[in-house]
């Protein structure tokens, strides 16, 4: 009778897990998770000389110059302000 239960409880989790996995796969991305980009001018990464990208409220960025130094990922904001239109 436990092993029975401890079958399902084991079932359930992984489709659970899968369920979740899928969610995720399958929903589309939105602009602020593709992330910024900030390139340097050398390897040591100091000076910043360009960034392309979305910043956190997935407004475009682009600006400097892109070079094989870079440093990418994804901007989270507390808060966005309105669009101003």
């Amino acid at each position: 009778m436990k092993r029975a239960l401890s079958v399902r409880i084991v079932i359930a989790a992984w489709l659970v897990v899968v369920g979740v996995g899928m969610f995720v796969a399958l929903t589309p991305m939105t602009k602020a998770a593709l992330g910024l980009c900030t390139y340097y001018s050398n390897a040591k990464k100091r000076t910043v000389v360009g960034q392309r990208g979305t910043d956190c409220c997935g407004n475009p960025v682009s600006w400097g110059t892109v070079t094989p130094y870079r440093e990418c990922g994804v901007e989270y904001c507390i808060w966005c302000p309105p669009p101003t239109e």
